[in-house]
C-alpha cells in the first residue's frame, strides 16, 4: 500500500472515531532516531529524524515523525504527531482476532492469533507497536524485502488498520455476535463460549 493510501486510512478512521489523547493513559517509546548530515560552507549540519509510538496498552495506539536540528525537540515532535494518529483496533483476549497482512511498500507484515501465553512473538519495530496497542500473545513476521523501521511501523498499522471486531463481522454476515465472538476465541485459542 502507498504513502497516501495508509495515511489516508488513518485520517479516516480518526474522522470516524476522533480519540482524545489527554484522557489516555499514554505512554511513549522511540523506535528510530536517524542523524542525517548536510555539508555546508562552514562545516557539517546535523538533523535529527525521530520515529515515535504511542498506546495506553488497552487497544489505542498511535505512531509519528518528528525532525529537529537536536534530538530531544525531534522525539517532542515525534510523540505530539503520534498522538494526532492514535486509532482504536479491536482485540480479543489480549490478541488479534484473525490472520493479517499489512503492507506498506516493501515491507510487508503478517499478524497471526497466538494461545494465551505464548507472548508478544514479534520482530523489530513491529515489537513496541503490538506492546503499546496492548497485545499480549501475537505470532507477528516480517515477510517483505524491507526491515526499514519507518516502513515496517506503516506495514503493522496498515494490518491493524484492516483488523475486523467480532461486531462488524456480526453486522456484515447478518449473524449473532456472540457466535462470531465464540468462533474468534476458538481461532485464538480459547474456549468457545456456549
Amino acid at each position: 500500500m502507498g504513502v497516501r493510501n495508509i495515511e489516508r486510512l488513518i485520517e479516516q478512521r480518526i474522522k470516524e472515531n476522533p480519540i482524545n489523547p489527554d484522557i489516555l493513559n499514554l505512554e511513549e517509546k522511540v523506535v528510530e532516531i536517524r542523524r542525517t548530515t548536510r555539508v555546508m560552507e562552514g562545516g557539517r549540519r546535523f538533523s535529527f529524524s525521530t520515529l515515535a509510538i504511542v498506546g495506553d496498552r488497552n487497544g489505542h495506539v498511535g505512531f509519528g515523525h518528528g525532525k529537529a536540528r537536536e534530538v530531544p525537540p525531534s522525539i517532542a515532535k515525534a510523540i505530539a504527531d503520534a498522538k494526532k494518529r492514535i486509532i482504536k483496533v479491536a482485540l480479543i483476549e489480549g490478541t488479534v482476532p484473525h490472520d493479517v497482512y499489512g503492507e506498506y511498500d516493501s515491507a510487508v507484515v503478517l499478524l497471526k492469533p497466538a494461545r494465551r501465553g505464548t507472548g508478544v512473538v514479534a520482530g523489530g519495530p513491529m515489537r513496541p507497536v503490538l506492546e503499546l496497542l496492548g497485545v499480549t500473545d501475537v505470532l507477528a513476521k516480517i515477510v517483505g524485502r524491507t526491515t526499514n523501521p519507518n516502513a515496517v511501523v506503516r506495514a503493522t498499522f496498515d494490518a491493524l488498520l484492516k483488523l475486523k471486531s467480532p461486531e462488524e463481522v456480526a453486522k456484515v454476515r447478518g449473524l449473532e455476535e456472540e457466535k462470531i465472538k465464540s468462533v474468534y476465541r476458538i481461532y485464538a485459542g480459547g474456549v468457545p463460549v456456549r
